[in-house]
């Protein structure tokens, strides 16, 4: 019995002896992955993370006349980490130290570019091919659409022929010069449900300027004055549901009131150009002070405000002249930071 009782303590004995071993190997196991775990976070968080980037989305017919402004104000800028550059120009056209003063926009052109025609769908293709290009490199996360000298228009309308796709409550007007997150550059490049009614049913009426060159064969009151580009992004977002998210008023400050413009030809349907006798640091200093804006069609005014605290209304400023320019910037008025 006293062997029997003997061999049964050793065995529960080593039995407990073999399970302390398996704990504490298990401890260890556990201590060891564990510090891996941290040792992998800690290298993780001590990567310097990826800084967020405003890409500038340049509408042109060639050249942007207006490089060397930019020029500046890129230069300003300590990291230039903080931006990326995409040009929409003509088919084929190449920025190059032959055709560009800033190397800022060498090779910045899309190579998908297409023939862009004013008060047409294919403004809005332009666009999108800009986002499409930019969406690819995953830092961009604010998207700027700017113009060297493109016209917009003031007017527009609704063609009921797009009523079954898109409602009237949801048709919306704005600036083609607008101010994306990334969210919304996304909706816009996978849209395949209101491009299409754009195409078929948003255009603009003829120019008066064209009537001598190309008679009318309709009565001009009668056509449907659309410009697809003013009207796109806001239908667009108001379609999804996202009005709540974007804000009404431009970040670009535009002149449309003709009243006071000397000359046919600063007339018509196109904004005003400011020319070099206009230039002056007092006109910056003018556009750089406006905190507020009127809406003539609802007859009401609307404080600029950011984060819910009063700003200045405009980042940018159209349109003008290179000589305009040059003398802005060679006498200091130009802030570029």
């Amino acid at each position: 019995m006293k062997r029997r009782s003997y061999g049964i303590r050793w065995r529960t004995k080593l039995a407990v002896l073999l399970s302390l071993s398996f704990c504490i190997g298990t401890l260890v196991l556990i201590r060891k992955q564990h510090d891996r775990i941290l040792s992998l976070d800690n290298s993780v968080s001590s990567q310097p993370h990826p800084k967020p980037k405003i890409a500038f989305l340049f509408i042109a017919r060639n050249r942007l006349p207006l490089d060397v402004i930019w020029d500046a104000f890129f230069k300003q800028e300590q990291e230039e980490g903080k931006f990326s550059i995409y040009v929409h120009s003509r088919p084929g056209f190449l920025f190059n130290q032959a055709t560009t003063k800033s190397r800022y926009f060498y090779g910045r052109q899309v190579n998908n570019s297409i023939q862009v025609d004013w008060g047409e769908a294919s403004m809005i293709l332009a666009e999108r091919i800009l986002l499409h290009n930019a969406l690819k490199e995953a830092t961009n996360e604010r998207f700027i659409f700017l113009s060297d000298s493109f016209a917009d228009t003031k007017e527009g309308r609704y063609n009921p022929k797009m009523h079954l796709v898109i409602p009237m409550h949801n048709w919306r007007k704005g600036s083609q010069w607008a101010v994306l997150i990334k969210k919304h550059a996304e909706i816009i490049v996978n849209d395949t449900t209101v491009l299409p009614e754009f195409q078929k049913h948003c255009r603009r009426r003829s120019l008066p300027e064209f009537w001598r060159d190309r008679p009318l064969s309709i009565d001009a009151s009668k056509e449907h004055n659309c410009i697809p580009d003013e009207h796109y992004v806001q239908t667009l977002l108001a379609q999804h549901g996202l009005e709540d998210e974007i804000t009404r008023r431009s970040l670009t400050h535009t002149v449309w009131d003709m009243s006071s413009s000397k000359g046919h030809e600063r007339r018509g349907w196109h904004p005003l150009t400011y020319r070099l006798s206009d230039a002056s640091p007092k006109l910056v200093k003018t556009i750089q002070k406006i905190d507020n804006i009127y809406y003539e069609t609802e007859y009401r005014r609307e404080w600029c405000s950011s984060r819910g605290k009063p700003s200045l209304c405009f980042l940018f400023a159209r349109k003008f002249t290179r000589a305009a320019a040059l003398k802005l910037l060679d006498t200091g008025a130009l802030i570029l930071n």
